[in-house]
This record gives C-alpha cells, sequence and structure tokens, in this order.
C-alpha cells in the first residue's frame, strides 16, 4: 500500500487518479493512525521550503513516518519540495530540513543562465542517468520530465546523485540513499514517463 502524505501541500489527488488509472493501492496519509499497512510512501511539496517544513512538523507525521523511514527502512519519495525536505537546510528559509540525506539546498546561479527568464525554471527538461536504477526502468534515454523550482538539492555525497539535469550548471534531479529518494521534477505531471516512474517506485 503506497500512503501519499497530506500536510496540506502537494498534488495529492494527482497520484491517487495514476495509481487508480495503473491499478495499485494507495492511500490519502493525513495523520499518524493512518499509517498501518503503508510500505511505500510518497512526500510530495509545493511552494516555500519553510512553509513546507512547518507543516509537516505541525501535521503530527513526522516522528512516525521518521521511524518507518530509517528505522524500518519503508521506502519514500520526495517530490520537489518534498526532496528539497530531505536536505539539512534551504538558503530559502531557516528551518532546519529532516536531514535524511547529506546535502544542502541552493539558489540557482543566475549568471549561468541563458533564458530571459531566468528563475523558476519551469517547463520541461531532460534527466541524463548516472546509475542504473530500478526506478527508471523502461524509460527511455534522457527522458523529460517536468520541472518548477528556483533551488537545487546540493548532495555532499556524489555517489548519492541517481540524475542530473542542465539548467545554466548541471544540478540534482534525482538522489536516492538506501531506501531513500528524492526527484527534483514532478512526475505527476509528467506524463507517461511520470506514470511510469511512479508504476516503478511502487514496485521497489
Amino acid at each position: 500500500m503506497i500512503g501519499i502524505l497530506n500536510y496540506g501541500l502537494g498534488n495529492i489527488n494527482a497520484f491517487t487518479n495514476i495509481y487508480k488509472i495503473l491499478d495499485i493501492p494507495c492511500k490519502i496519509i493525513s495523520s499518524k493512525n493512518e499509517l498501518s499497512g503503508v510500505d511505500r510512501m510518497i512526500l510530495p511539496g509545493v511552494g516555500a521550503f519553510d512553509y513546507a517544513m512547518k507543516r509537516f512538523n505541525e501535521s503530527g507525521l513526522r516522528n512516525k513516518v521518521e521511524k518507518m523511514v530509517l528505522d524500518s527502512g519503508i521506502p519514500v519519495i520526495g517530490i520537489c519540495v518534498g526532496m528539497q525536505m530531505l536536505a539539512n537546510f534551504s538558503e530559502e528559509g531557516k528551518e532546519e530540513g529532516l536531514g535524511w540525506i547529506p546535502a544542502d539546498v541552493r539558489l540557482f546561479n543566475t549568471s549561468n543562465i541563458s533564458y530571459k527568464t531566468k528563475l523558476p525554471h519551469m517547463g520541461w527538461n531532460t534527466i541524463k542517468f548516472r546509475s542504473d536504477e530500478y526506478l527508471f526502468k523502461n524509460l527511455n534515454d534522457n527522458p523529460r520530465f517536468y520541472f518548477l523550482h528556483s533551488y537545487y538539492f546540493k548532495s555532499k555525497k556524489d555517489n548519492l546523485i541517481i540524475s542530473e539535469t542542465k539548467y545554466g550548471d548541471k544540478f540534482t534531479s534525482s538522489i536516492r540513499l538506501n531506501n531513500i529518494y528524492g526527484v527534483q521534477y514532478h512526475p505527476e505531471k509528467s506524463h507517461q514517463n511520470g506514470i511510469q516512474l511512479l508504476y516503478n517506485f511502487s514496485k521497489i
């Protein structure tokens, strides 16, 4: 059972609609008592880092989710700001991140971006695989996904980066540390590539 963590942010219904089409059991998790029977979790996120962290901390979900992820090894995938929440902190705010992956979140250096509209990085872009991951099974090389962000995930360990994307400079677009995954893009908005990736996550 895939649990979609609902702390007030993210495209919750888009995930449930995709898994309904795929005939894969999922449920929206709004309280810790609803986590029973969940063997995979999605941590969605949109908007500002501090606001997302405050909402998650106040949701009553964090302690139980952390035990499931860090102690029981339940797979989790952070989406967009949900990925950024996995890091230690973000330049966007003052709140501490979850610290599940050794990383910081940095603002793009706009001097290296050639487009007139520099930020946010918005729209379709390719991801380049850096490792052979089940998460990417049956995806073509350099698949395109939908992005919307002004800050990027900077891992402290290069071997955790499983895909990169170029926007001015290269940045981490997918990360993995054991059972913890993060993607900067929005698979729920990325048509067939996103559907395939979410299907793959359900089988990890």
